[in-house]
């Protein structure tokens, strides 16, 4: 039986099916939901989440297009948005709001995968902090990122204007005010600008 849910109102919500979802039950799942932003936690728990926002939407949106735009020039990988996810090493299901993904590792995927949800974690994650996000959940996000194998992850926070950078065995680099961003790893060559990011709609 497939689940459909509804939410009343902008919440997050956690679905339990009284065990893990597995892979396929995850996936009949999306099948049924279309219309519903969700990921997979570690657990095998589905956890929906309300809508962004238009300001979110808008920053996340400019990120996109910066990535996508440079991907494209560059050639050794690909941009994905927010509608993307990843089946990850700890049993996760994730959305990046932005990600790159190397040509290396999409050569691995299969047609199915290319259709649904890879079995990979992408090298490159950003993430655009939206007003229903806490920040501490935010930044446990980015932990599980690097943990399943991204090489490099940025968390902007556009109304704090503010970049978190995090990378597999290092500190947590926090740039504050800055009008630009240059990739490293696999995106170097990468650089985000960032001052419409920070203004917004204003």
């Amino acid at each position: 039986m497939l689940l459909h849910v509804a939410l009343p109102e902008p919440a997050e919500l956690v679905v339990r099916n009284g065990e893990k979802f597995s892979d396929k039950a995850y996936l009949k799942f999306w099948e049924a939901n279309p219309d519903l932003n969700f990921e997979r936690n570690a657990e095998g728990e589905i956890i929906i989440v309300p809508a962004a926002g238009l300001e979110s939407d808008y920053r996340n949106t400019d990120v996109v297009a910066q990535l996508a735009t440079w991907a494209k020039k560059d050639g050794r990988g690909r941009a994905a948005g927010p509608t993307a996810q990843f089946f990850l090493p700890d049993g996760s299901a994730l959305s990046p709001d932005a990600a790159w993904v190397s040509n290396e590792s999409r050569s691995r995927m299969s047609e199915h995968e290319r259709k649904t949800f890879p079995y990979l974690c992408p090298e490159f994650v950003i993430e655009v902090r939206s007003p229903s996000d806490r920040l501490k959940k935010a930044q446990a996000k980015m932990e599980r990122w690097i943990a399943n194998g991204a090489q490099l992850a940025w968390l902007i926070d556009g109304d704090a204007k503010t970049v978190y950078i995090y990378q597999k065995g290092r500190p947590v680099e926090i740039r504050k005010d800055i009008l630009k961003l240059a990739g490293k790893g696999p995106v170097k060559g990468f650089t985000l600008r960032l001052q419409t990011i920070w203004d917004g709609l204003n």
